[in-house]
């Protein structure tokens, strides 16, 4: 990369160079690669024009929030020597299919940009692009020091577009590919990689569903010594993990296949022997259908987890309180519900290192169902794990006392997303609404940054928000509130919020546009089915053109109510592939 000293050495006369700065440029330049945060980076380019410039040529890496916001023409202007791309796409929601599926965020014009701006790109990380196999083709043959691929939920491209990759990256380190709607053609895309191939460090095919090449896996597996992540898909069978580790014991994380299987006993012994020697392995995922059968030949491996997802596995609550048992340093856990309230109490009793809690419901749409989790697992957690920070709980049934007392125990939570399964359920106890709860949340927590409420709600809870939650970045609502004046409060009292997602809520226009001095400092705004019109979006609109306001509407009409709106900030203006059923006014 060429050096802010050295261009402004040959460029005296350069506009950077008329007023001189008060670091000389090397000590500059040293100071700014010690920082990795982007807010950080971006807050020391305002100081003065010499360190802009500075920062300018020195930022190799940038983090796109929305691909809206700018455009890749004026990201090449403002920093020209930048190596790696982070850019996220569609809203959320799209995850819930809440966005129409040709709503945007293709991929391939950033692409074209990029290989006439950044010849020298070697790391691409997408989350939410439509991502095409041709696109993945020019990737691959316009970048010749690329490096770095990764796949977020991402859609549009098959295996064949991975071939691409497979076949022409010759310097590739990671390829991840992760939670993607991908046309799984056929496994053939992993025996591409050329035999002379060494460089991998990162592999991730966990959710891909089609056989690969064993063989051709288990020689690239066998030829890359500093592979590090090795995340495989279920149709790999114990037998298969066995050889894969024993020909890769330096493994840091690991995903296995599917974990139950007719073994021998000599083979259950081998499988135990190859998890013994991987000494350095702090996480693990995978272990699709595990049960208690094969989970002791884990055990070796364990002492040493900091992650353990089992979100694909339905482990019940004995077999998870055995496992537990092994994974002393544990900081990090994903399960599903049906490890229930009494795989909760050995969560609370054997990792007291705790910091992340994920819970997952196995099936959301079975109202029957008889097993899940409730408030007295989370309670036992939060007995347990007093350096708990950030939770994820999907349950069916919870009360206002719990939530205090949770929040009591475990008072630094910077991330807590509650969701009670059944919109609109009260304190199941009492019957009254959960406002108190998350009244407790924001008065104790005063380190939150994400915040996701559900349950009875009513705009007590928004004004507890608004007073209490000051360092609030991002707040998710769904099936609460009672009028305007609750997402008022939200806009009036958290200075600090980027990201608002609110859907089936009373909030209409008076709201939406209470928050006209706010949206300019925020990345976004998502509100689907509330009382919006469009008169009340095209204000908002007249008013703020610096923003870009979408509804979404099947039919494309530009009258009467506005079913889903998404509100951005953006410097590229309003963009021109947005399809019929989307409407930037």
């Amino acid at each position: 990369m060429e050096s802010y000293s050295k261009r402004k050495r040959e460029c005296p006369s350069s506009p950077e160079s008329t007023q001189p700065s008060s670091f000389p440029d090397e000590v500059l330049e040293r100071v700014l690669a010690l920082l990795t945060s982007h807010k950080d980076r971006s807050s020391v380019s305002l100081v003065c024009k010499d360190w802009y410039n500075a920062e300018r040529w020195s930022r190799t890496r940038v983090f796109i929030g929305n691909c809206y916001s700018v455009s890749p023409e004026i990201l090449a202007r403002r920093f020209p020597n930048i190596r790696c791309v982070i850019l996220k796409g569609k809203p959320r929601f799209s995850d819930f299919n809440l966005v129409p599926h040709n709503w945007g965020a293709d991929i391939h014009a950033w692409l074209v940009a990029f290989a006439n701006n950044y010849p020298f790109l070697e790391e691409l990380r997408l989350k939410r692009m439509a991502v095409n196999d041709e696109s993945l083709e020019f990737l691959a043959l316009n970048f010749p020091n690329f490096k770095v691929l990764s796949l977020l939920s991402c859609d549009g491209f098959s295996t064949d577009g991975l071939a691409a990759i497979t076949t022409h990256c010759k310097n590739l380190t990671e390829l991840d590919i992760h939670e993607n709607g991908v046309e799984d053609r056929s496994g053939n895309w992993l025996s591409c990689f050329p035999e002379s191939f060494t460089s991998l460090e990162v592999l991730n095919y966990a959710n891909l569903s089609s056989e690969v090449n064993f063989d051709a896996l288990e020689r690239l597996v066998s030829r890359c010594k500093s592979l590090k992540v090795l995340k495989v898909n279920k149709s790999i069978s114990l037998e298969q993990l066995q050889r894969l580790l024993v020909r890769a014991p330096q493994l840091v994380e690991l995903g296995t296949g599917t974990f139950v299987q007719e073994l021998t006993p000599r083979q259950c012994a081998e499988l135990e022997s190859a998890f013994n020697n991987c000494k350095n392995i702090h996480t693990l995922s995978g272990l699709w259908e595990a049960t208690v059968l094969h989970l002791p030949a884990l055990y070796p491996a364990c002492s040493n987890l900091t992650f353990l997802n089992l979100s694909y596995a339905a482990l019940q609550s004995g077999e998870l309180a055995k496992l537990l048992a092994h994974c002393p340093r544990l900081q990090r856990l994903w399960v599903l519900d049906t490890v229930e309230d009494k795989g909760l109490e050995a969560v609370g009793s054997n990792c007291p290192l705790l910091e992340e809690l994920r819970v997952f419901p196995a099936d959301p749409f079975d109202e029957e169902i008889i097993h899940g989790v409730t408030e007295a697992g989370f309670l036992a957690v939060s007995f347990g794990c007093r350096r708990l920070h950030y939770v994820l709980y999907f349950c069916r049934q919870m009360t206002n006392a719990a939530v205090a007392t949770i929040v009591q125990n475990c008072p630094d939570f910077t991330h807590f997303r509650l969701c009670i399964m059944n919109p609109g359920q009260p304190d199941y106890l009492t019957n009254e609404p959960m406002d108190e709860a998350f009244g407790a949340v924001v008065r104790t927590c005063t380190k939150l940054q994400r915040l996701s409420v559900s349950g009875l709600l009513t705009d007590l809870t928004f004004e507890y928000i608004g007073n209490y939650a000051k360092n609030l970045e991002v707040l998710s609502v769904a099936f609460a509130g009672s009028s305007d004046w609750g997402m008022q409060c939200v806009l009036g009292g958290c200075s600090k919020l980027r990201k608002l997602e609110i859907r089936d809520c009373p909030f209409g226009n008076l709201a939406l546009l209470s928050g006209l001095e706010k949206y300019e400092s925020m990345r976004s705004l998502w509100m689907s089915a509330c009382k919006l019109t469009m008169s009340g979006c095209r204000r908002l609109a007249r008013e703020m053109p610096r923003l870009n306001v979408e509804v979404m509407k099947e039919d494309g009409s530009d009258d009467g109510h506005a079913d889903k709106v998404y509100v951005y900030r953006t410097v590229a203006g309003p963009r021109r592939d947005a399809p019929p059923s989307v409407l930037t006014l």
